[in-house]
């Protein structure tokens, strides 16, 4: 996972894998074909137009896709083809689309006022440098800046993004194509999935970014990316540009030990039980079904990951083989002629992370209270919100700045097609009867006297609560916004009290972190200047662990061996679609689809070998969460595949890369070209993209 200015010095390396391109202009992400690549709802996708359509996975628009259903309309089950740009549908309010404009190292002005200090004090410098950097940056309208940490506090890098707020749903396949296999082959290979959707950036008459407007116009993007006409072969060159999202592949052994042993199958465990709820709520309720249809979506993706992370891991000996990598490091420190306070800080380091799980469990659950509930977490958002605002804004805390209201705007309108009350009471009741359940020196007196210490208070206080609410309202919702700080700790909303006794305990965990984060911010940048050290020592090169930033990765197109006796080829095709196909979900292929399939006019879009149409491809690329909607490059820097997962034998990537097993696994731009010109028809689409038949 390269960082684009890494380009050049792997340009002999590029060529030699099949690049006919300038790496050179790979380090320019103002040029082609990186500014064409942008980051879209968390993810990743890619400008196929100069009308600024973007292009990214079915499962990353999910939510808009969703948010635009109805029991009564429901887009997930049909599909969508917007045949005039009228007929687009608007996303949900805080999606967004950022588009990279600059990358600039500003390590000595983050790390300047942070020398000397330690802990909180430390993480407080750093922070409000970096709060001060992103803040002049955004005196230009329209950017969206951030600052990102690379090597773990080693280096900071500025970051500049347009951000385009008027975003609008093009086209989407039905959810029976673009999750086709769903739970049962996510992270599976073979696959037959077009998870592919269209989206159009908006902005204003002006040229400008600028919220929902009938009126707005296109964006006009400054580059796009021309999808191939031509497909791909085993052994092709392939390149993927995107964001992903975390690696953790330069941590402790120790780190890799609690991964393993306990944070994993503590994961999979707590999603299971979320997905069960959700899933029976939403057999007794169809409204209920499409309400949390994005959340469950994203719960059963996680909790696979996870299970499949833990079994690679395992199946590697990853504990072991991190353990005996840490250690040749370490005695090779021990005989460089590196400071000792390298060493000194690396001790310090391991201890302070030691001391952090002693409360693993309770920060577990504290934390999916706050992530997988609607209404409280937006309750706690807003009370949060009106204690931050009394503060000079470069104070305030990251997320409830001036820069951020916009989204919390759009977050609170858009909860009325996310949120039953039911399901999130079970969801809820849930979460803090575990919670009950830990030892007595992991209780929060807050969470105890707002929560109760026995399932039977919990349920008598959630019934009360949920019941009496006005919050639910969207008009409450939005006067509470702009609501001071002493009007809703006073007021009478049984929601926003709940809320408010929660707030202290809050704040208080949250500066315990930010001791704990700011001292591993001070001590680990000497774990990874031994590594960086120990690597060049080997005459190797060593890239960031990922963090959401733009990233590139090449190799080629290539099947693998998951197991002895078992080989698998790197492209599927439209037979495997009907071979799985059941008549029932997740395997119901529908019926334009198997009809299209058995008239076999596939044309040009078929491959010239196979004779049929293709579906899917594997390549040995690097990737990881984020990296969802990425575009695939050919030699020529042509669109051939859209990145949509990885295999369930490498899903343990994010910690340990092995090259013989990890793959990426991607839509064949031939299959979108098939299903626009022959299933769900939008020709006017394929002529904007220049793929007129």
């Amino acid at each position: 996972m390269w960082m684009p200015s890494q380009m050049p010095a792997l340009a002999a390396q590029l060529k030699a894998a099949g690049y006919t391109g300038q790496p050179g202009s790979l380090a320019n992400l103002a040029g082609p074909p990186l500014n064409a690549v942008v980051k879209v709802g968390g993810s990743t996708g890619a400008f196929v137009s100069a009308d600024g359509l973007v292009l990214t996975n079915h499962h990353v628009a999910y939510g808009v896709i969703q948010y635009n259903s109805r029991p009564e309309r429901n887009l997930l089950r049909e599909g969508f083809v917007a045949h005039a740009r009228a007929d687009e549908l608007p996303a949900n309010p805080d999606y967004r689309v950022l588009v990279t404009t600059g990358f600039d190292r500003v390590s000595e002005r983050v790390l300047a006022a942070a020398k000397g200090k330690t802990g909180r004090a430390y993480f407080d410098a750093v922070d409000a440098a970096s709060k001060a950097l992103v803040a002049e940056c955004e005196r230009e309208p329209g950017m969206r800046c951030s600052i990102a940490n690379m090597y773990y506090g080693s280096d900071f890098y500025l970051i500049r993004q347009l951000e385009l707020r008027d975003i609008r749903l093009v086209y989407a396949p039905p959810e029976a194509i673009g999750r086709y296999g769903d739970d049962i082959d996510n992270f599976m290979w073979p696959r037959h999935s077009g998870d592919f959707t269209v989206l159009r950036a908006y902005v204003g008459k002006d040229g400008k970014p600028a919220a929902y407007w009938a009126d707005n116009v296109p964006y006009r993007a400054p580059a796009h990316l021309q999808i191939a006409r031509d497909g791909v072969k085993a052994g092709d060159f392939v390149m993927l540009a995107g964001y992903p999202g975390t690696t953790y592949r330069h941590r402790m052994a120790s780190e890799f030990a609690e991964q393993i042993g306990w944070r994993l199958p503590a994961q999979v465990d707590a999603l299971g039980r979320l997905i069960a709820i959700i899933e029976d709520e939403g057999g007794k309720d169809p409204a209920a079904a499409v309400t949390y249809a994005s959340q469950l979506a994203g719960l059963k993706n996680s909790r696979k990951r996870f299970q499949g992370e833990l079994e690679g891991l395992v199946r590697s000996d990853g504990i072991a083989a991190r353990k005996q990598q840490e250690d040749a490091m370490l005695a090779w420190l021990d005989r460089a002629a590196l400071p000792a306070a390298t060493r000194a800080d690396i001790d310090a380091a391991q201890a302070l992370l030691a001391q952090a799980s002693a409360t693993r469990e309770r920060d577990l659950l504290i934390g999916q209270v706050s992530t997988q509930t609607q209404l409280l977490r937006l309750a706690m958002v807003v009370q949060r919100l009106a204690i931050e605002r009394g503060k000079p804004d470069q104070a305030r805390e990251s997320g409830y700045q001036q820069r951020d209201e916009a989204l919390i705007e759009g977050q609170l309108k858009q909860l009325q097609r996310r949120y039953s009350p039911v399901v999130e009471q079970r969801l809820l009741a849930d979460i803090v009867q575990r919670y009950q359940q830990l030892p007595a020196a992991q209780h929060v007196p807050e969470f105890d006297a707002a929560f109760g210490r026995t399932p039977e208070e919990l349920q008598q206080i959630l019934t009360r609560v949920y019941g009496s609410t006005r919050f639910g309202d969207e008009a409450v919702r939005l006067a509470s916004l702009k609501a001071e700080a002493p009007s809703l700790a006073a007021s009478d909303d049984a929601m926003l009290q709940l809320a408010a006794k929660l707030l202290p305990a809050t704040l208080r965990l949250e500066d315990e972190r930010k001791r704990r984060d700011g001292e591993l911010l001070r001590l680990r940048p000497a774990y990874m200047a031994a590594q960086i050290a120990w690597y060049r020592s080997q005459g190797r090169s060593i890239y960031p662990d990922a963090n959401s930033t733009l990233r590139l990765s090449y190799g080629k197109v290539a099947g693998f061996s998951p197991r002895d006796g078992v080989d698998y080829a790197p492209v599927t095709t439209v037979a495997g679609i009907v071979q799985k196909h059941t008549g029932k979900a997740p395997f119901d292929a529908p019926a334009p689809l198997l009809a299209a399939i058995a008239r076999g006019e596939f044309g040009h879009t078929a491959d010239p070998v196979l004779k049929t149409q293709t579906v899917d491809f594997l390549s040995n690329l690097d990737t990881t969460g984020g990296n969802s909607g990425s575009p695939v490059l050919n030699a020529r820097g042509q669109l051939v595949g859209l990145n949509f997962d990885s295999n369930w034998e490498a899903v343990s990537a994010s910690w340990k890369f092995d090259p013989r097993y990890k793959r990426a696994v991607h839509v064949d731009m031939r299959y979108l070209r098939w299903l626009m010109e022959k299933v769900y028809p939008a020709p006017e689409l394929l002529q904007e993209m220049n793929l007129s038949p």
